[in-house]
């Protein structure tokens, strides 16, 4: 059907190419915990959800770390645990090293791969820890799958990443200069839920929530997207320059946005957790569950 081709060619030239994404943030490495905002603010409330889980990993995947911050957090949270500190760019991985004591260091340990393609030998994992990676990732559903074969039984996958509502009205701004590729395909909870499946995770849990920042100017928003993200690494990427009548009209239909004198940006965060086998009696072949005992969730605190 033309209408499957042109959805197919659509996607395609909307995919991150690996080898961009990976020096765009070796370029971004050095300024990346000075500007980054909503990267540790999304990390933070990631870790919180281990609080609702009764875990003691020996071993932890932090797959897609950047900075390293959560791989710090989570040897601190979980004292007896070795942490790897796995990303795709070699600048991040060498900021992480450079700036810790040697006590964390000896229990956190970097390593450079692509996380779907994980150099770990099966069923070694506790805990797969990924903030933020997803979305740079051509292929998810295969990240999923290395995911579920390094995984333990009872191992956990947790995981945020952006959903499709995620800087709209820039991506609509943009339809006003051309019809090219310039912002990411961010995929919906219910395809990142289906994808966890055919990976073989079992009990998947998604959820998602609205965040939204503004800026006074489009300078600014430019500016801290600039500093956190490795640019424009799609395959159906603009090869030219913008030129100054496409910057006009860019900036003409950002103008449109505006509200209460600054420009908004959505966010759609993903949240997702699953099991890499059953923890805990059979697959009910029927009803497609995998029951989970209670003592692997705790109660959440009472009180304000």
């Amino acid at each position: 059907m033309p209408g499957g081709d042109a959805n197919a060619s659509t996607a395609a030239a909307l995919t991150p190419q690996s080898v961009r994404v990976a020096r765009g943030f070796d370029r971004k490495a050095a300024g990346y915990r000075q500007h980054a905002f909503i990267e540790p603010l999304l990390r933070e409330r990631l870790l919180e959800r281990l609080d609702l889980i009764r875990l003691e990993p020996r071993r932890i995947l932090d797959l897609g770390c950047a900075d390293g911050d959560a791989s710090f957090a989570l040897a601190r949270r979980y004292r007896r645990a070795d942490v790897l500190a796995a990303d795709l760019s070699a600048g991040m991985l060498g900021g992480l090293v450079a700036r810790r004591g040697w006590r964390l260091r000896r229990r956190v340990r970097p390593l450079l791969c692509d996380a779907a393609a994980l150099p770990l030998a099966d069923s070694t994992i506790d805990l797969v820890f990924s903030s933020l990676l997803l979305h740079w990732h051509a292929d998810p559903g295969a990240v999923f799958a290395e995911c579920r074969r390094v995984l333990r039984p009872g191992g956990l996958l947790l995981f945020n990443t952006f959903g499709p509502d995620t800087l709209c009205e820039l991506r609509g701004a943009w339809r006003a200069v051309d019809a090219s590729a310039h912002v990411n395909l961010f995929l919906d909870m219910h395809d990142l839920g289906d994808a966890l499946q055919r990976a073989g995770l079992a009990a998947p849990v998604m959820d998602t929530e609205r965040l939204a920042i503004s800026h006074q100017t489009p300078e600014a928003l430019f500016r801290d997207l600039r500093a956190t993200t490795p640019g424009n690494v799609l395959a159906g990427r603009p090869r030219g320059l913008l030129g100054r009548v496409g910057h006009a009209r860019l900036l003409q239909a950002l103008e449109l946005t505006r509200r209460h004198g600054r420009l908004p940006t959505t966010l759609e965060v993903v949240y997702g957790h699953a099991w890499g086998q059953a923890v805990s009696g059979p697959r009910d072949s029927a009803s497609h569950e995998v029951r989970i005992p209670l003592s692997r969730v705790r109660r959440r605190p009472s009180g304000p």
